[in-house]
């Protein structure tokens, strides 16, 4: 037997508002995202190509690479599209099941994410703490364990998220203030007792922030107490060259999260939340294989070996 719980949440409709406060805006910005998209989409795939193909690049940093540039291509994959058709059509609707569908993937897709980058942090570390271990310890078997449970962690917390939004009851047309459909705006729009949920947001998301922040902490204190003992000069610079890209890295995918952490919930800072949200989910996917190909001299070299051999078939 249909529920009426059932029948309220088949009908439930969702308008995504996106920039179109900014009418003017809406040809530029579709331009702009859409020039995002195809950059985030070449640079990610391409970077895992070329992982794959060099024989020198098949050690565990750039199989841990490899993994964060699928993560990010799907991520951004989930979130681009309907943004850029937001952005040109009248009809801004999203259905419920949509809706759940795009938070879904795009939560599992933000929970990888911060637990490579903790992966990748934990690699460092062992690389320039312990480099006569490196071999031992980040072995092919421990890459995969580190691997298989970042994506089963991502896809358990996105249960999680996903199922404490199913329970609730949802009806009739809801707008959200942003472009694509993130948890707080589906929560306001159910008239359920949400009390529960948001305990368990609150616990779940901080778990994984903060517990992935500490071990990226962690790991880069230990490096520079390492590095800072070194006696030679080249020696300290290879070893901060080494951890540069992942650095950076870190320091704005976590800058972004935190930003958006800090901002308060009210009508004049939803600019700067869509902002901020756009940039971490529509910007920063694009930017991490740029950051890892122009701060790398092995995927450079790489990338300019494809180019001379294409120009010479040519």
């Amino acid at each position: 037997m249909v529920t009426a719980e059932q029948n309220q949440n088949d009908s439930v409709i969702f308008i995504l508002l996106g920039f179109s406060d900014y009418p003017k805006l809406q040809v530029p910005l579709f331009l702009l995202f859409l020039i995002i998209y195809v950059v985030t989409v070449v640079g990610n795939l391409g970077m895992i190509v070329i992982i794959r193909i060099n024989p020198k690049l098949h050690t565990p940093m750039y199989f841990f690479l490899s993994h964060l540039s699928f993560v990010d291509f799907s991520y951004s994959t989930i979130i681009t599209p309907k943004l850029l058709d937001i952005l040109v059509v009248e009809d801004r609707s999203i259905s419920f099941e949509g809706c759940i569908a795009q938070f879904s993937f795009a939560a599992t897709c933000l929970v990888m994410e911060t637990f490579l980058l903790a992966v990748m942090a934990y690699d460092r570390f062992v690389a320039i703490c312990n480099p006569l271990l490196y071999t031992v310890a980040m072995s092919q078997k421990r890459c995969a364990l580190l691997i298989s449970g970042t994506y089963t962690w991502g896809i358990i917390s996105s249960l999680i998220f996903t199922y404490t939004l199913l329970v609730l009851s949802f009806c009739g047309t809801n707008i959200i203030n942003n472009f694509l459909c993130e948890y707080s705006a589906i929560l306001s729009a159910s008239f359920s007792d949400k009390h529960v949920t948001q305990i368990i947001l609150f616990i779940l998301a901080n778990f994984n922030t903060f517990f992935t922040l500490i071990i990226v902490l962690t790991s880069y204190i230990f490096i520079f107490v390492t590095v800072l003992k070194m006696h030679s000069a080249s020696g300290r610079h290879k070893a901060f060259s080494t951890c540069a890209s992942h650095l950076t890295a870190v320091t704005i995918f976590y800058g972004t999260i935190l930003f958006l952490y800090c901002v308060p919930s009210s009508k004049n800072s939803w600019l700067i939340i869509r902002m901020g949200t756009v940039f971490c989910t529509v910007v920063i996917p694009m930017l991490n294989p740029l950051i890892y190909s122009l701060r790398n001299k092995d995927v450079k070299e790489t990338i300019k070996k494809l180019l001379d051999t294409k120009i010479l078939h040519f």
